[in-house]
């Protein structure tokens, strides 16, 4: 029997057409000089910065041959001048944004020179606005800019099949609905969803109120298709790999989402631990740029896929089926397959 398509999920306007995230060979190198242009302030870029850049230089754009020390940095009119396809400005918008979250402290000179590059290449979003206020007026601003562009995201991000967004009740009906997941054969997504659950000691969504229960729904699903564990660092990688399969707004708004919370260590929601500097963790920078490249090989994106529709099925078949690869290292801690 032939699996659903992709393209059964919700008709957000960005969802229509999967867009890998990638960078044709001969743009990574303006691309580069652009990025360590954006981070050269206060000294220049910090070790961190340099870090995470280098891991997406090697694993995600193929350049194990850069040395960042000799990139000459692009100024904004000269990046505006080299990057002028729409595609690639977003690029390194998505990419700049997590460099600039990467700077600790934040510093109001980071958050201008980024800001310069975006005027330069008519780019803008909430996550200028949100670190600009994390900088100029402070945490509780900053959380509360984070909380409204969650809330406005949020529809966009729940699982297909379960009609929006959560009620802030709980929902019994739901959690039955999934508990019976554990009767499924051995081998299937809906008895891996069900040991995904009980590996974290993870209550089902619906067992308690909480508006993000359908996008719990879905984003588990997500895991445990992909292999990756609900770690610090693999909550950030997980994002990566979404945006690597479908870089929409929908995948985009989900990377922001996970390194405010477990990169800059703020405004966490009560179900999720909050964490700080996770990308200077040893192997987490590594570990990203591996996930966002093994989600751009992936041949379509299953993160708003029916994935209740696709519980009996074999996780080995719903892989398959979307072109999902074993991570590098299935034993680092940081991934089950």
């Amino acid at each position: 029997m032939e699996l659903p398509s992709a393209s059964g999920r919700r008709s957000h306007p960005s969802t229509l057409r999967a867009v890998p995230f990638r960078v044709a060979p001969e743009a990574v190198d303006p691309m580069l000089a652009a990025l360590v242009g954006a981070v050269s302030v206060d000294g220049g870029p910090t070790a961190e910065q340099r870090t995470v850049l280098q891991a997406i230089a090697v694993h995600v754009w193929s350049r194990p041959d850069l040395d960042l020390d000799g990139v000459v940095p692009l100024d904004p009119p000269g990046a505006a001048a080299a990057l002028t396809d729409p595609l690639l400005r977003r690029r390194f918008h998505e990419v700049v944004i997590a460099l600039e979250v990467c700077r600790h402290p934040l510093t109001a000179t980071q958050v201008a020179r980024v800001e310069e590059y975006c005027t330069a290449m008519d780019l803008d979003g909430p996550d200028l606005g949100m670190l600009r206020d994390l900088v100029t007026r402070g945490t509780e601003r900053a959380a509360a800019d984070f909380h409204r562009f969650l809330d406005a995201n949020l529809a966009d991000r729940v699982e297909p099949g379960l009609g929006g967004v959560a009620p802030a009740a709980p929902e019994p009906a739901l959690a039955e609905r999934l508990a019976a997941f554990a009767d499924t054969a051995d081998g299937t997504l809906g008895r891996a969803y069900i040991d995904f659950y009980t590996r974290h000691h993870l209550a089902l969504p619906g067992v308690e109120a909480s508006t993000m229960n359908h996008f719990f729904v879905s984003h588990d699903m997500t895991h445990v298709i992909a292999g990756i564990e609900p770690t610090g660092a693999g909550e950030v990688a997980l994002s990566a790999f979404q945006m690597g399969m479908n870089d929409n707004d929908v995948n985009a708004s989900a990377l922001l989402a996970s390194l405010v919370v477990h990169e800059a260590g703020f405004a966490a929601p009560p179900s999720v631990k909050a964490e700080e500097r996770i990308l200077d963790e040893p192997g987490a920078a590594d570990l990203l740029a591996r996930e966002l490249a093994r989600g751009s090989r992936c041949t379509d994106d299953f993160s708003l896929a029916d994935h209740l529709a696709l519980a009996d099925r074999p996780l080995a078949e719903v892989r398959a089926r979307f072109g999902v690869e074993p991570p590098t290292d299935p034993h680092d801690g940081h991934h089950c397959w």
